[in-house]
Order: structure tokens, then C-alpha cells, then sequence
């Protein structure tokens, strides 16, 4: 069985739990991802996902609305513990062991985030999903998942989105946009390109972990991903992916 990667973080927004709907959380949706990540479970892969809460509460744009942005980006949090345990319990209908850990202690619902733990969980082939961000305000859950990553050893991140790769500019808007097959952190940064927000790109540059951005939406993407397939667009150092040394 060819596989490119054997640890991943998945990165998924909030918005992406939405499906077609304009708000909230479509049932038909996360049984979709859940079905993806499960095949690619049955690989071996060891997953460990990172999810937003933009389907319920954006911080952001209720700072910008008047609210104080630290209670703003607190309410963010918890919108994303809503979307773990929905995408929590669609894994397990399909008999998948899943964790969730959140950065915010709420031992009714979850486990608090502990490194060594989630490695343990993933090398039991369980897989783990990391809410309430970093646990900080001021910080995306992008930012949240390049930390996440590199604190559980993982070989890449994968960044699901609704278009097929990265795009010059918005391929919705403009017919004439370019595709990217393959990006260096620095041209994410100088091109002022939405991969994800300049933190999380300058933690993974500094730590040379690459970044796979491809359509969530179509079937067998991510498997096709961690096969190691031209899917989406790399992000990557100038000389390629390096090779790290897992966390024990």
C-alpha cells in the first residue's frame, strides 16, 4: 500500500461543517468527512484533525461588531468544541476510537490537551481532534493547527477547502485566476496569498512542515493526498519537505 505520509493533521474550517447551508452544522456533511477520514484510517495513517468554529461564531467579526476581541475569540473557541464533538460522533458511528482534546478545560466533555497523550492516542491508532484553538485569544485555529502539528511530530498538514488548490486570486470571482501547483512559504507571504494566516506560515517555514491545500469536497482527496498523488497545491521549502524527527 503507497503512502507518503504515516502522521497527518487535518485542517478543517468550521465553514467546511456547513455544506451548502448558510449557517451551522449539515449532518450529511460530516458523515461525508467522516467516511474519508475513516478510509484513510484503514491505511494506517495516524490522524490527528484541527477544526474551526466559523459555522457558529467568528471572533473576528464580532470584534469588529463592537465586542471586546478576548471574550470575542473566547466564544470563537467554543464554537470549535461544538464542531469536535459533532465530527466526534459521526467517526464513531463508523466504530472509529476518537479523541478529543480541547486547549480549554472541560473534563465533562473532553480531555484536556496533553502532547505526550495525543501522541500515545494516535500511535493507538485513535484518532485525535484538537479543539479551542491554541486556548488563546488573538490566535486562528490555522495558527493552532501548524502548533499542533509540530508538537505531535506530524509530516505534513493538510488544509481542506472548498476550491482545488491555491489560486492567484479567487477563482469564483475571477475566471482568469491562476492555479498553483506548487508554492515556497515565502511566495504564500509576499503574494499575500490566503493558504493560511502569516503566523501559521512562519511557524511551518521555520520548521520546514509542508502544507497540502486540495478540495475537500471530492472523493478520496485526502486519501489521494497521503498517497502522495498531485492533488491541490504544496507548500513547501525552497529545497523541498524536510525530514523531521518524530516527537517521542
Amino acid at each position: 500500500m503507497s503512502r507518503k505520509y504515516k502522521r497527518i493533521l487535518l485542517k478543517l474550517s468550521g465553514e467546511a461543517l456547513m455544506g451548502d447551508k448558510g449557517y451551522g452544522i449539515d449532518a450529511n456533511t460530516v458523515d461525508f468527512m467522516a467516511k474519508e477520514i475513516k478510509d484513510v484510517s484503514s491505511m494506517g495513517i495516524q490522524i490527528s484533525i484541527v477544526i474551526g468554529g466559523g459555522n457558529i461564531f467568528r471572533g473576528v467579526q464580532a470584534s469588529l461588531e463592537g465586542m471586546e476581541r478576548a471574550s470575542a475569540d473566547y466564544m470563537g473557541m467554543l464554537a470549535t468544541v461544538i464542531n469536535a464533538l459533532a465530527l466526534q460522533n459521526a467517526l464513531e458511528k463508523y466504530q472509529i476510537p476518537t479523541r478529543v482534546q480541547s486547549a480549554i478545560e472541560m473534563r465533562e466533555l473532553a480531555e484536556s490537551y496533553i502532547r505526550r497523550k495525543a501522541v500515545r492516542h494516535l500511535e493507538k491508532g485513535r484518532i485525535v481532534i484538537f479543539a479551542a484553538g491554541t486556548g488563546n485569544p488573538y490566535f486562528t485555529t490555522d495558527t493552532a493547527a501548524a502548533l499542533r502539528a509540530m508538537e505531535i511530530g506530524a509530516d505534513v498538514i493538510l488544509k481542506g477547502t472548498k476550491v482545488d488548490g491555491v489560486y492567484s486570486s479567487d477563482p469564483v470571482k475571477d475566471p482568469t485566476a491562476k492555479k498553483y501547483s506548487q508554492l515556497t512559504y515565502m511566495e504564500v507571504l509576499k503574494k499575500g496569498l490566503g493558504v493560511m494566516d502569516s503566523t501559521a506560515i512562519s511557524l511551518c517555514m521555520d520548521n520546514n512542515l509542508p502544507i497540502v491545500v486540495f478540495n475537500l469536497r471530492g472523493k478520496g482527496n485526502i486519501r489521494k493526498v497521503v498517497e502522495g498523488k498531485k492533488v491541490g497545491t504544496l507548500v513547501r521549502g525552497n529545497n523541498g519537505p524536510g525530514v523531521k524527527k518524530k516527537n517521542k
